[in-house]
Formats: C-alpha cells, structure tokens, sequence
C-alpha cells in the first residue's frame, strides 16, 4: 500500500482532532493538508537520493526508524519526543530551507507557515517508519523478482524505487500536489546535514 494511501486510511476523525489540535488548525483544513506536506516530505527526500552518496545516507536513517510505533499515526501522534524525533528528520532532509518548504505547503494548504511547519514535523517520523519497512520488505537484489535493481551492486538503489512509486502514487490520486516533488528541486537540502 502506498503512504498515501496508508496515511488517509488512518486519517479517522479522532487522529485528525489530534492533528488540528497541535496544529491549531481547523479538522477540514488539516485533512486537506496532510497529502501536501507528505508530497513535499517524499519529494525532498527524493531529490536527497539523487545526490552522490544520498541513497546510502538514507538507507543508514531508515535503519534507525524500522521499529517501534511509528506505523501508527495516533500513536506517534501521542507520543511526547515526535516534536523532537520529527525537527531533527527536518533538518535532515531539508536544512536551512525549511521555511521556504513550510511556505510552499502552507500556500497549497491554507494552514500558515507555522502550522505548515509543524504539520511537517509532526509527520516526518511516520514517513521514515513507512519507508523503513517498505525497505525491508524489498528484495535483496533483482533476481528476487521484484523489479528492484541496486545501484551500484549495494542494497541502496532500491529506496528510490520505493521514491518513485509513491511519487507516481501521489501523481494518480492527488495530483493538485505534485508539482510539489519538482519546486523542492531548487530547496531541499542535504541529508544528514551533508549539503545545506
């Protein structure tokens, strides 16, 4: 299943309460928001493994974030370290742009630049969970049948099949916010702090 539509299935009325709650935002706005600011989340992570080294330095993130609750947005949404779990993910994948990418959801969305910001905080944990397992779940190499090739004969090009594939998700269901993936492109920052 794809993020977003994994994200939607759990987004019931009491998990978007807590969500318009921390934001400070109204239930129907924060619903509307939420595929923004995962569009604008993949999308920088996205251009993150496009860069020399990136797919590894993701994969070595991804590691850190498979286990736990982090599948579950209300629970991670209950959980008192995801302000601070979900800044430093930020600060991660997009650096000192990070206000610019809260602007541009918050312009899709209706929420403010604070609102939109914490949205994408709030979110971030639950992004590398999925994408963490979905990792997990990938073949090692192509000969498993998947269809997934890693470059360079490691395990790392394989995350951005799983990239593309939500990008094209995205692109089918909610595509008012796929243009998200390509502004990002002058924005993101590096990974890891490599390249702010």
């Amino acid at each position: 299943m794809a993020l977003i539509d994994l994200i939607q299935r759990q987004l019931d009325d009491n998990t978007v309460s807590q969500l318009s709650q921390q934001l400070g935002a109204d239930p129907n706005t924060t619903r509307q928001a939420v595929p923004a600011a995962l569009t604008a989340l993949l999308g920088g992570l996205s251009q993150n493994v496009q860069q020399p080294g990136g797919a590894q330095q993701l994969d070595s993130a991804l590691a850190e974030h498979a286990d736990g609750a982090g599948g579950n947005l209300a629970t991670l949404l209950g959980g008192g370290a995801i302000g601070s779990q979900g800044g430093g993910i930020l600060g991660h994948i997009f650096g000192n742009h990070q206000p610019a990418v809260a602007s541009q959801v918050g312009q899709r969305t209706g929420l403010n630049q604070s609102q939109a910001a914490r949205l994408l905080i709030l979110l971030a944990p639950f992004v590398l969970h999925y994408l963490a397992k979905q990792r997990q779940q990938q073949p090692v190499n192509a000969g498993a049948g998947a269809g997934y090739a890693p470059a360079g004969g490691g395990m790392a090009g394989g995350i951005t099949d799983i990239l593309n594939g939500e990008r094209q998700r995205i692109e089918q269901t909610h595509p008012q916010h796929s243009g998200l993936f390509d502004i990002l492109g002058n924005l993101a920052g590096g990974l890891l702090g490599g390249r702010r």
